[in-house]
């Protein structure tokens, strides 16, 4: 399989790319723009997607914004407002425009995401930390859905993800009202999963890729469906779906492999395959 990034190794690409080890870490890279998301950042991201889920040596990934100002403020609103002069119709949920399918929307995404916010992650931004796995947030990390301020709607999922993800008169008090939300206070409401000191972000991330790649990658990715496609279903029906994921792992070499390890008292060694 082809690698595609290298395409995406210099400053020029809207994206930065890159693989080291299991992990692929994708850094939205429009600092001077507080990492705002044009057309071109959503096709080179729909290719990066593509990649991380295709590639087996990428077990997880990583995302944040360049800077440390901004993880993104989300749609770029001089380019959306040029497109709206230019006659473009309005779009509402499910953007199937370029750049499509874009991670919001990546309803079977197999491998674990990290969204690592390193400031602000506003409207479309903050839509995409909220399809994240985790998010680690630092001390001055900011959320907001302030799309009804501007005539919009929160329609890469804020609406749907945010009113499951805390508690539902707290969203609607944020979809309502555009207000921001501190880093501590998404923490409180069980958004975020850590709150880390600016200069102790990077560390605090690598902490968690360490814990996860410990893991069975096959077992990461069938918790991970199992959950994701369980979460509203009545217990009883949740244990008679069939999970492809879980089908997966049990006929896997690593289905075994921890236990054999633990008897062996060795670390076990993980295959994906």
């Amino acid at each position: 399989m082809s690698d595609i990034s290298s395409a995406f190794a210099d400053s020029s690409a809207r994206v930065i790319y890159e693989k080291r080890g299991r992990v692929g870490y994708v850094t939205l890279n429009r600092p001077a723009s507080l990492n705002a998301m044009d057309l071109r950042m959503h096709e080179e991201l729909c290719a990066i997607w593509d990649d991380v889920e295709q590639d087996d040596s990428v077990w997880l990934a990583v995302l944040t914004g360049a800077g440390d100002r901004a993880f993104s403020v989300g749609m770029d609103l001089k380019e959306l407002a040029a497109r709206a002069a230019a006659g473009t119709p309005p779009t509402s949920l499910g953007n199937r425009g370029g750049g499509w399918p874009r991670l919001t929307e990546r309803h079977h995404m197999r491998k674990p995401i990290i969204a690592k916010v390193n400031g602000l992650a506003i409207g479309g931004g903050f839509e995409l930390a909220l399809a994240c796995d985790i998010i680690i947030a630092s001390e001055h990390a900011q959320f907001a859905l302030p799309e009804a301020k501007l005539g919009l709607i929160p329609g890469a999922g804020g609406v749907f993800r945010l009113t499951r993800q805390i508690p539902f008169k707290a969203a609607m008090g944020y979809l309502f009202t555009g207000r921001k939300m501190s880093a501590g206070r998404a923490y409180d409401l069980g958004l975020v999963n850590e709150v880390a000191k600016a200069a102790e972000l990077d560390s605090c991330v690598e902490q968690w890729i360490t814990d996860i790649l410990a893991c069975a990658p096959l077992s990461i990715r069938a918790i991970k469906q199992i959950a994701n496609q369980s979460a509203h279903l009545p217990l009883e029906e949740a244990f008679r779906t069939r999970y492809e994921a879980e089908q997966h792992r049990l006929l896997s070499s690593d289905c075994a492999e921890g236990a054999r390890a633990f008897v062996e008292k060795r670390p076990p060694s993980w295959t994906g395959a």
